[in-house]
């Protein structure tokens, strides 16, 4: 069982503002799981455009958050951390469903595992979870890439 605050996050994940959506993990165990928060706050730059009366975090954001969670799952269990020439990309997203929108002052509980881990290919069960309740729920595929010319 381990944690990460962002400091540790942001030397496992390449994302910066406005795209790190993930502000700490509260346990990660390699080659099992991880447990991370998003506190989604009124002063993140979509809401103004989505929606302005009614502020709702995108669905597709909710999705990458828990894709930025599996990234760094992924790179504990390789023991590695990214590199200047690599990229984490999705290459599939299956099984998507969005239960609850997720509002400004909730906090995004991200819980990721590991279903499979194949020739550089990962498959993870992943849930976005806000006070109990499932928000988000998808399978992830990411794999790494190096980045030619980098």
């Amino acid at each position: 069982m381990d944690s990460m605050d962002i400091n540790g996050i942001l030397e496992h994940l390449p994302h910066r503002y406005p795209f790190l959506l993930v502000d700490r993990v509260l346990d990660v165990v390699p080659n099992e799981r991880i447990h991370a928060i998003k506190n989604v706050t009124v002063n993140e730059p979509f809401f103004p455009g989505h929606f302005p009366r009614y502020p709702v975090m995108p669905g597709v954001l909710i999705v990458e958050a828990l894709a930025q969670a599996a990234a760094i799952l992924s790179f504990k269990t390789l023991n590695s951390k990214p590199e200047a020439n690599s990229v984490y990309y999705f290459v599939g997203i299956d099984g998507a469903r969005f239960k609850k929108p997720v509002l400004p002052g909730d906090q995004l509980h991200l819980h990721v595992s590991i279903a499979r881990y194949s020739r550089g290919l990962w498959k993870f069960k992943a849930e976005a979870k806000v006070d109990d309740q499932i928000a988000a729920e998808a399978e992830l595929m990411c794999t790494m890439r190096t980045i030619e010319g980098a």
